[in-house]
């Protein structure tokens, strides 16, 4: 077959201002963040990112453990799904692309207007139904390195929540592990041993608390606790 190599992804660049400036490949802009921020205690550029909480029509919130072998964070509890927009991809396709390549996830964003309409009445065992949250130009991602090293990210994040009944399964070894937790499970794991938990999550669940809760859907009785 021969060995045509990893195609390089890359990544719209943009200023403090959100100006874009330019493209950059994913790993080196990433190293050159971890770089900058270390030598000069912040890191000028931004790219855009996708964040997801997903939750099962009871409520409980489904969370992916970063895999051992990822740069930052590795090991950790995190998010749902956070992925990158890749240059000139809108915030949307970034996220339905980042469902279904790393945790195998169809899925389709609604509006606000139809959101509650959709996840009472579609099979959640087939489609995972997601809507946008809010849009932060200057969101905060904190990392830590396998040296143990912790740097700041700082980029243009649209934050998404849904709900979803179906499978999972690990499609591009980003996530080591998946676990469903309730929101009181998390909150007295949060309290208990916090830092097996990314700044991500921890920000997303005190931000979005108000709207992790169950919902009425009429394909539910199947569902397997």
């Amino acid at each position: 077959m021969g060995n045509l190599g990893k195609i390089k992804e890359f990544l719209d660049v943009y200023s403090d201002e959100g100006e874009k400036i330019g493209q950059m490949e994913k790993k080196e802009f990433h190293e050159k963040l971890r770089k900058d921020y270390l030598e000069n205690g912040s890191a000028s550029l931004r790219h855009k990112h996708v964040k997801l909480l997903l939750l099962n029509s009871k409520g409980r919130l489904i969370l992916q453990r970063r895999s051992k072998w990822k740069g930052d964070n590795a090991g950790l509890w995190d998010k749902t799904i956070g992925g990158h927009a890749s240059s000139e991809e809108d915030y949307a396709l970034a996220m339905l692309k980042e469902c279904s390549q790393e945790l195998g996830i169809p899925s389709t964003i609604v509006s606000e207007k139809d959101f509650d309409n959709a996840v009472r009445t579609t099979n959640l065992h087939i489609l995972a139904i997601i809507k946008k949250l809010i849009f932060l130009d200057s969101s905060k991602s904190k990392r830590v390195g396998l040296d143990g090293k912790t740097w700041v990210e700082i980029g243009l994040s649209a934050f998404y929540i849904g709900y979803y009944d179906g499978p999972i399964q690990f499609v591009d070894g980003e996530s080591c592990g998946i676990q469903i937790f309730s929101i009181e499970e998390i909150e007295a794991e949060l309290k208990k041993d916090p830092e097996a938990f990314t700044e991500d999550i921890k920000y997303m669940i005190e931000k979005f608390r108000p709207l992790l809760k169950p919902i009425e859907n009429k394909y539910a009785h199947v569902l397997n606790d």
